[in-house]
């Protein structure tokens, strides 16, 4: 008993211990937070680095320019540095909680002819992201592109693992994956179409930019519902200190945004719009005066700081395009959002941000010449609350949750005027709702070992007011062993749903993991691990999404698509920072890709489920990226060896699936992928561009015989994707004068003048078979869209 006692005692005295030093710990401990933003317009930066060499620590700023760190109390230096701004370094006394605000000067600020070597985008190393590639607007603007139209997705197009689906496509591919894998973010709100015109110009306003991120590996767990990617876009703020203006005169386009104070320092607007008139010059033939084919966006914001604790911002866009042929046919389409955002600081480590997003795609067809109209289109509205908790300078804890409701549309028709012998029909509509919570955390083991794990739990509800068509066996794809092909099964019955109660539920766990190694002060390899469920499918038959491309939630037929994805890095800034390679493999497969049976109608059909085949999908490759981080010639060389299949065998024995079953190469597969980017400053008056593309082409499916029906010559097709389109490249270049600025004036411009497609390729969107009408013979014919295409711009700011 009395040995108990002494231990008893023992433990609690060896607690008590344990107590006062943890005490005393903390109380040698404090916090420095802020925010960092940019000295001319009190714009927040995004990702600034913040590093104390005597702890070998440091923090990037957060989505909103806040930062936070936890250290011992002492003397320290703190070295800032962002790309495009001078760094910064002060020395600092910590012995109390702190609040110091940053502010980097641009480098722009600084004369040209000095080249800045404290603004260069090395690597970080010491993070375990990876599979992240982050571009500034600045260096996206001294690209070259097509028509002149400065263009952020085209710009992407140059980074590893990137691909397009061909010339004037629209959307992106990567690592395999098809343009609808890729969650498009603009301000938190999704963007369900990327692109303006079909394809030759995106949606987003460079000026009204401030960051933009691609994620396509080790995607952290706050970021769900797509199985290949996550591109994340942040509108600026506005200018809190001043009014300023700056815009764009093109061939084609035209571009304006103003911002400036609505209080000084403490609240400001942003508004920019664009427009296109190509075709006003359509007007002056008279065999084109009533077609038309043009585009316009509106981007707003405004951002109000209500204390030092509490920011409001409201941020929106609206983008329409419009396409005619003599007043007979009428294209309408485009993406509306609008976000209306909260960031609050509960303490100096604690910051959330709560978000109310609405979101909408709409696609409208007027088809006078037959008497219909066709509308539909995708709506979602989204709550989502987020955290971030600065626990200590080597833990920090996100965590956050959000609810999405969804509102199909998959079409209307109806009679355009009272002489229309359509009648009103609608599809049935689909709702859905897709809550999710998760916790992600960021920590440093050692000094060179960090890690970032966390973890994604969704459910997805396929809600009702529809009815739902029954099969026999439950088996909407019947197969027809004798003619060997799949077919439609006859329903035998319907199931009916009132509104919003579930149809059919699931529910998912997504880990996610990193981890960065460093092996000295310049090297490291990093390796990650992300699963993601894709709930949304995009309906279509084309490798490129197309405007009438129809959005529809998972249900009783169509499953979840869930993707895992392995990738292992080996990273390193050599030469005194002066290059940076980037070297990564992954391996991704993706469980329930949806194929189509032969002959698939996918167009106002209310019954999907009878020309959809599940299967499966895989991706692997290698990526390469030498970057040249500073001097006068900057730029970078990325090449991809990668591979894409798909597979979707049999039910049973007796089905032939797609290709017999066996793994295929799916439409996103390009074998080999090199591209090269380079900018040159010459003096302060000159600067020059160069893009330099590769791709392999395209896999189709070509005709391999022919047979003879009533007298027409029918072809016949191979496997599926068995054969390829030719080779995919191009080269650019570009020169930006900028004619000596007048002190006394705040007018700042600049001319612009690029080549798109140097040497005339006339690289192959598509290629047709036909009989030639004259000689009977059979033909290939290539329709390319762009040859040699010069432009000239005109960029100003004041």
């Amino acid at each position: 008993m009395k040995n108990q006692m002494m231990i008893s005692k023992k433990i609690s005295l060896l607690f008590l211990l344990l107590l006062c030093s943890f005490s005393l710990t903390a109380q040698e401990r404090f916090t420095l937070s802020g925010t960092v933003s940019d000295s001319n317009s009190n714009e927040t930066l995004i990702g600034v680095n913040l590093y104390i060499p005597e702890l070998k620590t440091g923090i990037t700023t957060n989505e909103y320019g806040f930062y936070s760190i936890t250290v011992p109390k002492g003397s320290y230096t703190i070295r800032i540095s962002y790309m495009g701004y001078n760094s910064l370094e002060e020395k600092i006394q910590l012995q109390q909680n702190t609040k110091t605000n940053f502010k980097l000067y641009s480098a722009e600020n600084t004369l040209k002819e000095v080249i800045v070597t404290d603004t260069k985008s090395k690597i970080d190393i010491r993070k375990p992201e990876m599979s992240v590639n982050k571009l500034s607007i600045s260096a996206i603007k001294r690209m070259p592109v097509v028509l002149g139209e400065v263009d952020v997705l085209k710009s992407i197009l140059l980074l590893p693992g990137v691909t397009n689906a061909g010339e004037g496509a629209s959307g992106f591919n990567v690592r395999g994956g098809g343009a609808d894998q890729n969650l498009i973010l603009l301000d938190e709100a999704t963007i369900f179409n990327s692109s303006h015109v079909f394809g030759f110009f995106s949606v987003f306003n460079p000026d009204a930019i401030k960051d933009l991120k691609l994620y396509k590996g080790g995607i952290p767990a706050r970021f769900g519902g797509r199985a290949s990617s996550v591109l994340d876009i942040y509108q600026k703020d506005g200018n809190s200190k001043k009014f300023s203006a700056n815009g764009g005169i093109g061939l084609i386009s035209s571009r304006l945004l103003l911002e400036g104070p609505l209080v000084k320092d403490k609240g400001s607007f942003l508004i920019g719009g664009r427009s296109s008139y190509a075709h006003l010059f359509l007007k002056l033939s008279e065999d084109q005066k009533d077609n038309a084919a043009y585009f316009y966006d509106l981007n707003t914001k405004l951002s109000y700081k209500i204390n030092p604790n509490n920011n409001l911002f409201l941020s929106g866009y609206f983008g329409r395009d419009v396409f005619s042929l003599a007043n007979s046919f009428t294209n309408i389409y485009g993406n509306s959002t609008l976000n209306l955002r909260w960031n609050h600081l509960f303490s100096n480590k604690l910051f959330s941000n709560l978000s109310l997003i609405y979101s909408d795609y709409y696609y409208g067809l007027d088809l006078d010449f037959v008497g219909f109209k066709w509308d539909s289109g995708i709506k979602n509205y989204n709550i989502k609350y987020d955290f971030k908790n600065y626990i200590s300078d080597r833990f920090k804890l996100n965590y956050g949750i959000n609810a999405i409701y969804y509102d199909f549309n998959p079409g209307i028709i109806k009679p355009s005027d009272s002489n229309s012998g359509i009648n009103f029909s609608q599809l049935d509509k689909k709702y859905a709702f897709e809550p999710a919570m998760y916790i992600n955390a960021d920590q440093e083991i050692s000094s060179s070992l960090s890690i970032s794990y966390g973890l994604r739990y969704s459910l997805f509800y396929r809600l009702g007011q529809s009815d739902l068509n029954v099969y026999a066996n439950n088996n909407p794809v019947i197969f027809n062993p004798e003619l060997q092909i799949y077919e439609k099964a006859s329903p035998i019955g319907k199931t009916t749903f009132d509104k919003n109660k579930v149809m059919k539920s699931f529910n998912y766990l997504e880990p996610r993991f990193s981890a960065a190694y460093q092996l000295n002060d310049n090297q490291s390899v990093k390796a990650s691990y992300n699963r993601m469920v894709q709930y949304l499918q995009l309906v279509s038959n084309t490798s490129s999404p197309t405007p009438l491309d129809v959005w529809t939630p998972s249900d009783a037929f169509i499953k979840p698509q869930i993707a895992d994805q392995v990738a292992l890095g080996y990273f390193t800034n050599f030469n005194n920072d002066l290059y940076s390679l980037e070297v990564e493999t992954y391996y991704k497969k993706v469980q329930n890709r949806i194929d189509y049976i032969d002959g698939a109608d996918l167009i106002a059909n209310n019954a999907l489920e009878q020309v959809i085949l599940n299967g499966q999908m895989r991706s692997y490759g290698l990526e390469i990226m030498l970057k040249k981080n500073e001097g006068r010639l900057n730029g970078w060389i990325s090449y991809t060896l990668s591979r894409s299949e798909q597979q979707t065998p049999g039910r049973t024995s007796s089905e032939s699936g797609i290709n017999d079953g066996q793994w295929y190469k799916s439409a996103y597969d390009k074998l080999h992928n090199l591209a090269v980017t380079s900018s040159y400053l010459l003096n302060e008056k000159w600067s020059f561009g160069a893009n330099f593309t590769l791709q392999s082409g395209q896999p189709v499916t070509y005709p391999n015989g022919q047979y003879q029906y009533l007298g027409i010559t029918i072809p016949s097709y191979g496997l599926r994707n068995e054969n390829r389109l030719p080779t995919y490249h191009h080269l650019d270049i570009s020169a930006t004068l900028t004619p000596r600025k007048n002190d006394n004036r705040n007018w700042k411009g600049e001319w612009v003048f690029s080549i798109y497609n140097l040497y005339n390729r006339k690289n192959a969107a598509a290629i047709n078979f036909r009989q030639n009408s004259e000689t009977g013979n059979n033909e290939a014919v290539k329709t390319s869209i762009f040859g040699m295409v010069p432009a000239v711009s005109y960029n100003f700011k004041f």
